[in-house]
């Protein structure tokens, strides 16, 4: 075990764990931010995804000893009042289904919108290809973020 001091939500947290331990686990088991979905284990359903320093990252697949003095920022840390406009958006065209893998749907969209405020279709299958919705609302997902777009 060992001590790591990160920063979560922008709120330090000083932590002791093995240092290979995943920073998705350290989330859910450590600091009890559960919004954060485990899918795979292996960063390819992207349920997991977290902002790192603003860009999207599984979590699953980052052992807290890399992450030094970088910023972690979960679903729970994107807007105090669940209101951002990608959340907003997500509402408003009625995404989820399920809902397993929506934090992580929404984390990656708003890291798609941070590097490009106005994309096209293309650009948003390109850069929602790693999120996987077992409940196929990829077609509301689009829509989400093409109305988001507007409100960013």
């Amino acid at each position: 075990m060992a001590l790591f001091n990160i920063t979560v939500n922008g709120s330090s947290h000083e932590i002791d764990v093995d240092p290979d331990t995943p920073i998705l686990w350290v989330l859910r088991d450590h600091l009890h931010l559960v919004g954060t979905k485990y899918g795979c284990g292996i960063a390819q359903c992207g349920a997991c995804t977290v902002h790192l320093n603003g860009a999207a990252v599984r979590s699953c697949s980052i052992p807290v000893n890399n992450i030094g003095n970088n910023k972690i920022t979960t679903i729970e840390g994107l807007s105090e009042k669940a209101n951002h406009a990608v959340q907003n958006a997500w509402r408003e065209h009625d995404v989820p289904q399920c809902g397993y893998c929506q934090a992580g749907q929404i984390m990656n969209a708003t890291a798609l919108l941070s590097q490009n405020p106005n994309p096209s279709d293309q650009d948003i299958e390109n850069g929602m290809s790693g999120n996987i919705c077992r409940c196929c609302t990829y077609n509301k997902i689009k829509a989400a973020i093409k109305t988001a777009a507007k409100n960013v």
